[in-house]
């Protein structure tokens, strides 16, 4: 399979530019992302090793990369909120800015004590999205931390947990689907209040008693092509020999079948089947394998 067979020749520059490699090496918090909101409320500890974010009635928080990217592939440890976080949400994301942004989502709905999180997906492409996908996960994920993973090359948006793939979303452009690939993207994540809309829909509210609710974060890692002054490009692993064979990865056939497995048993939400939501009819990459 050609690398990049379904790109423009402004991809290809860009990506030839990419293959000059720059390793990305000793990720440390303090050096790669900054808490941009919560009055405090977003820490950074452990000589830089971990990160927490704090919600209670009157705030919660929020940091970003410092850096931005044109594809990569970003692995985050997260441990989210534990007990009763019902009406909290814990997003982490990526996303580019101005009104036809790009945007691919992980966000954790919280849930009553003893009830599972539901992770809600999205893949947002030129302000447009409405492609979500909604998963419980197969153990606790305020137990312990957990490697959330989005794989982002001109293949496709992956999405996986613990390098277990739970959504694939196919770059369909040669079939008129727009796929991100030209905007930049930082790093988000913020823990917030949500009980209008995220636990059963809006029914269960926050239990202000329990707060502060606090989500922590540790092992990011970046393999991934760094925009540099918003003009020139350099792509790194994690690596002094600086790995990029993620710009070119697909599933293979046993990860295709392990992205089956999650579907078929923990997908709880997939607007691809939302029949109601989509009368005249389901958008096109619905219809593709």
């Amino acid at each position: 399979m050609a690398l990049f067979s379904s790109t423009s020749v402004t991809l290809l520059l860009i990506i030839s530019v990419c293959l000059f490699v720059t390793s990305l090496v000793s990720a440390n918090f303090y050096n790669d992302f900054d808490v941009t909101w919560g009055d405090g409320r977003g820490k950074i500890l452990d000589n830089g090793n971990l990160l927490t974010l704090s919600l209670d009635k009157f705030s919660g928080s929020g940091f970003q990369s410092r850096n931005e990217y044109l594809f990569g592939k970003i692995d985050m440890q997260l441990k989210l909120v534990p007990g009763n976080s019902a009406g909290t949400v814990t997003a982490y994301y990526l996303s580019s800015t101005g009104s036809n942004w790009d945007e691919i989502d992980f966000e954790f709905l919280g849930n009553l004590s003893g009830e599972p999180y539901i992770v809600h997906t999205n893949v947002f492409t030129q302000g447009k999205g409405n492609r979500e996908q909604q998963f419980y996960l197969w153990f606790d994920p305020t137990a312990d931390f957990h490697t959330y993973s989005i794989l982002w090359n001109p293949q496709l948006i992956l999405l996986s947990v613990d390098g277990t793939p739970i959504r694939e979303f196919k770059n369909e452009e040669s079939n008129g689907v727009p796929f991100p690939k030209n905007q930049p993207m930082r790093i988000y994540s913020s823990l917030w209040n949500a009980d209008d809309w995220a636990t059963r829909g809006g029914l269960v509210k926050t239990d202000w008693s329990q707060a502060p609710f606090t989500a922590s974060y540790r092992n990011f890692s970046a393999e991934a092509c760094v925009v540099v002054s918003g003009t020139s490009t350099s792509c790194g692993g994690g690596s002094a020999s600086g790995n990029t064979a993620w710009l070119s990865e697909v599933l293979d056939s046993s990860e295709q079948e392990e992205l089956k497995w999650v579907q078929n048993n923990y997908m709880v939400y997939n607007y691809c089947s939302d029949s109601k939501r989509f009368p005249q009819g389901y958008p096109p990459e619905c219809n593709m394998g």
